[in-house]
């Protein structure tokens, strides 16, 4: 999350030590994700399935991580990310718990509420350090993304496959504006669809946990403020779009 420094391998010749930090620190942070997930097998255990989804989750968080990283202005992880990064390796442990079977139900609503509150510091850590950037929010956002919907797999094995829609809404837009540029228009700022995105991941949270009787009715009342959210932000991304894009037309 760093407004950046440019770095000077062209003019140099060779990659500075901010350079060298940003190719192995993603690794590091994989490394250490491998970790977390011995420190499962040694504690509660962890089979085959959880195991594998925990490797992949780490890989793929990696290489994500590394692309974002080098396309960044200034090449190297700030403060901020360093919080958002331990919220991923959260969500790894998570993942990880989820594809075992969620046979751990305590640690893993812990490890998600964990994550989740984590989510609140790293925007003020990015504010106060002056190092908020489109690359961290961005990465938040992607990590907000899937812990939601790893959440949602797990709750849909209690109360139904269309708690799923929670977690699958964000990626099934995200396909879509694949074939229609205007949905990949910016949107302006959104309290609301703030407000919208933390109550998903704490309805989640809450139903995973078992404590709250009728939670049924609590992730249908969170579904229902997503759709309407997502449903605000298509119309107005249809109502914004340039005319000239893919032929559009408003009358």
């Amino acid at each position: 999350m760093n407004q950046a420094r440019a770095a000077d391998f062209r003019a140099t010749g060779s990659p500075s030590a901010e350079q060298r930090q940003s190719n192995t620190e993603p690794v590091a942070w994989a490394g250490v994700q491998v970790v977390l997930l011995a420190v499962l097998e040694g504690t509660v255990g962890l089979g085959v399935l959880g195991w594998l989804a925990g490797i992949a989750y780490a890989v793929a968080n990696q290489a994500l991580l590394s692309g974002a990283v080098q396309r960044s202005s200034r090449g190297a992880l700030g403060p901020a990310d360093r919080v958002t990064v331990v919220r991923g390796l959260l969500v790894g442990g998570v993942t990880a718990l989820v594809a075992d079977g969620g046979h751990q139900p305590a640690l893993l609503v812990v490890a998600a509420a964990v994550a989740l509150a984590l989510d609140f510091v790293d925007g003020q850590v990015a504010r106060r350090t002056g190092t908020a950037s489109a690359m961290g929010a961005r990465f938040d956002m992607e990590v907000d993304a899937f812990l939601i919907l790893v959440l949602s797999v797990h709750v849909a094995l209690t109360l139904g496959p269309w708690v799923m829609v929670i977690g699958a809404l964000r990626y099934a837009f995200v396909v879509a504006s694949w074939g229609l540029a205007w949905l990949r228009e910016p949107l302006p700022p959104s309290q609301a669809r703030k407000v919208v995105a933390a109550v998903q991941g704490i309805a989640l949270v809450v139903a995973a946990s078992g404590l709250l009787p009728h939670a049924d009715v609590l992730v249908g009342l969170a579904l229902v403020s997503l759709v309407w959210s997502f449903g605000r932000d298509i119309a107005w991304l249809w109502r914004n779009a340039p005319a000239s894009v893919e032929g559009i037309s408003h009358g």
